[in-house]
């Protein structure tokens, strides 16, 4: 059985301070799960403190991208090695918004993502098509398209972590139904079928992203391809954020 996993995506967002304010408000709620996973994905500069506060703890440090280079003249990248020797244990690779802005490519995201995967760390890699591209009826297309470039090569895909983001719900407002959602985390999951085996495709995790919040979530969860979220906005706040992580739990309505 699939476990899991819950991803809150801070992207440029939270100082060290803030950092350090939102774990021990946060870190209480959550800490005891055994039944799902929890990655808080900071900003570099954050991502010391983010370890630091959670010793100890069952959630995990994740950051927002990583070069495929052990080192080099990059500047303004970071290496999968100097993530890992501070605690860091999952990265995002190939978010929308590193598509969008810094001219990420399919060629570019699988080249970080079996680097992620070579250093030792599980990338969350992401996929996901545009509005016009759904409007144009173009979503599957799209989406076999990224499991074949962005992620090939892959020995074994289980060890990594796909979220579906479709990019016109991230950050408008606007969320895929639950049905949406589990019709494109279905084919996805049956292009790894194709490439690889039925094995692989039921153990390979899928995240949706794309507007999560505390009210959505249950709903979302309830699909049977749907393994977690990755959220964004909605996993600043930490009572939000852990009303999300504990989606089908009594606990949820107290906090």
């Amino acid at each position: 059985m699939r476990k899991p996993i819950i991803a809150g995506n801070w992207k440029m967002f939270k100082t060290a301070a803030e950092t350090r304010a939102f774990v021990r408000t946060f870190r209480p709620k959550v800490d005891n799960l055994k039944d799902r996973e929890v990655v808080l994905c900071a900003p570099f500069t954050s991502l010391w403190a983010l370890v630091e506060e959670l010793k100890g703890s069952q959630v995990a440090v994740g950051a927002q991208n990583a070069h495929w280079e052990e080192k080099g003249a990059y500047t303004g990248e970071v290496a999968v090695g100097m993530l890992k020797e501070i605690g860091v244990r999952y990265v995002v690779v190939g978010h929308s918004e590193r598509r969008q802005y810094f001219g990420e490519t399919d060629a570019t995201v699988n080249k970080r993502t079996l680097a992620v995967l070579a250093g030792g760390l599980t990338p969350i890699s992401c996929i996901g098509e545009t509005l016009q591209e759904r409007e144009s009826n173009q979503t599957f297309k799209v989406l076999e398209r990224q499991v074949r470039e962005s992620l090939k090569g892959l020995t074994s895909p289980a060890d990594g972590v796909i979220a579906y983001e479709p990019v016109w719900a991230i950050g408008t407002g606007k969320t895929a139904t639950p049905a949406q959602a589990e019709e494109a985390h279905n084919f996805i999951r049956k292009e790894f079928a194709k490439l690889y085996t039925d094995a692989t495709a039921q153990a390979v995790r899928i995240l949706y992203g794309g507007s999560v919040k505390p009210d959505n979530m249950a709903s979302l969860m309830k699909q049977k391809d749907i393994d977690g979220g990755l959220v964004g906005g909605a996993s600043l706040e930490a009572d939000g954020f852990a009303r999300i992580v504990l989606y089908d739990r009594q606990a949820a309505a107290a906090i």
